[in-house]
């Protein structure tokens, strides 16, 4: 078993983009503080940025990792690829999660992709003050000791690549170590505040 590898240092961004579009780096003296206020001004509000966001279709996983012998899991609607070569994916979590914490100080970590019957689990790992991976949650450890999720279709075994703050939530990449595709279940999907199924067109 390789050893466990310690999470990249959290930093926030160099880049800026102002208000033309036009992408500067670093943060000039008597600029960045102007282009940020100016930013924050032209913003949406969030109730109307999150009623327009619940219009898009999302995947659902549960990440999963061992922090010293206890498995941690969370739901995410936010995974995605990042790139081919190196095999990097990502998520983001919220910076006042409290598992997050615990997730970071871990060596490796798994992405569960949910099929469309296994709505319940999503909760079960969204839900607060409960241990997640007690019964009914059907579970078992694969590489690294990543904690994997039964009847997944989808499990990818990852090492901590990149962590960096994004607005409010921490931005993690993870390097896949490990792919194991179980069949071609379809997939679980979050819409406008709820679990559904995806169906295909004829």
């Amino acid at each position: 078993m390789a050893a466990s590898a310690a999470w990249p240092r959290e930093g926030k961004s160099d880049v800026h983009r102002d208000i033309r579009g036009q992408t500067t780096h670093g943060s000039p003296q008597g600029r960045s503080g102007k282009v940020t206020e100016t930013l924050s001004g032209r913003a949406v509000d969030g109730e109307r940025f999150r009623r327009a966001l619940a219009a898009h279709a999302a995947g659902v996983v549960v990440i999963t990792a061992q922090d010293d012998e206890t498995p941690i899991g969370l739901t995410a609607t936010s995974f995605s690829s990042v790139s081919l070569e190196p095999p990097l994916v990502s998520f983001y979590v919220n910076q006042s999660s409290s598992t997050w914490p615990r997730l970071r100080s871990a060596g490796h970590f798994a992405v569960n992709m949910l099929t469309s019957d296994q709505d319940e689990l999503a909760v079960r790992f969204a839900r607060k003050g409960i241990d997640r991976f007690a019964e009914p949650t059907r579970w078992h450890r694969g590489p690294f000791g990543a904690p994997l999720l039964s009847d997944a279709s989808v499990h990818l075994v990852c090492l901590p690549h990149t962590t960096g703050e994004v607005g409010d939530h921490v931005l993690v990449v993870g390097l896949v170590c490990e792919a194991t595709v179980h069949g071609t279940s379809r997939p679980l999907l979050y819409h406008q505040g709820r679990f559904g199924r995806f169906i295909p067109h004829p």
